[in-house]
């Protein structure tokens, strides 16, 4: 691979993941336009970079491109939002049934930078902080398994979980999903992986029967604002 194609992939998946980061913390709402002149600007990108990171998440199916009309976060419909969690409960029980305690163990320092982290998340009540930061203990978990494609496929999945999460879940604070973490991690770490998958399935159930179908989803930062600061 050339220097030259590196350097163009590299860019582009710079522009990915500052749109996934932003759309991640609800920063960019389903349905906001996605206007490639801005995204220029705000990233300091090239247009035909960004017009294939837009690609790339099209096919991720995170943002739709309609023709005429440009491209748009995506607005995912009840039936996508079951398929997505029916998608997550296999994932992820593959990743918790993949780590033993030793790959735990490993990782002991930064699972516990996390667990802390979760608390100061809660302790704020900020709900876009405490959904990141849950949300980032699932991809914890899947770092830990050491699996890569089943961490590519989860990340997609995150994502599009937070456009689902976005549009339908209740505004109660989910403060109950860092006990369920902690009971995960509490199972994985004397080898009772079992246990562990069946309190993961369960808290999964739990994370879908929160969702109300219909909620009217809230107002969104302009595009500018929500890109602004979320660049990784």
């Amino acid at each position: 691979m050339s220097s030259l194609a590196s350097g163009r992939q590299q860019e582009v998946q710079r522009i990915v993941d500052a749109l996934s980061i932003a759309i991640a913390q609800h920063r960019l709402r389903p349905g906001t336009r996605l206007i490639e002149a801005q995204i220029v600007e705000v990233l300091s990108a090239n247009r035909n970079h960004v017009q294939a990171a837009l690609q790339r998440l099209a096919l991720q199916h995170i943002v739709t491109i309609s023709p005429n009309r440009g491209a748009k976060v995506s607005q995912p419909c009840a039936r996508e939002a079951r398929e997505v969690f029916i998608a997550r409960r296999a994932v992820e029980d593959a990743i918790v049934a993949g780590i033993s305690a030793e790959k735990l163990a490993r990782s002991s320092a930064e699972v516990e930078a996390h667990q802390q982290a979760e608390q100061l998340a809660l302790a704020s009540g900020d709900r876009r902080n405490i959904i990141r930061e849950l949300s980032a203990f699932h991809l914890l978990l899947a770092k830990i398994n050491e699996n890569q494609v089943l961490s590519e496929i989860l990340a997609n999945l995150m994502v599009r979980s937070s456009l689902i999460v976005a549009l339908y879940q209740r505004n109660d604070t989910p403060a109950s999903q860092c006990d369920e973490h902690c009971a995960v991690l509490d199972a994985l770490r004397v080898g009772q992986n079992d246990v562990a998958r069946s309190i993961m399935r369960d808290h999964l159930d739990h994370l879908e029967q929160q969702l109300d179908l219909m909620d009217s989803p809230a107002e969104s930062l302009t595009l500018r604002d929500a890109l602004t600061g979320s660049q990784p």
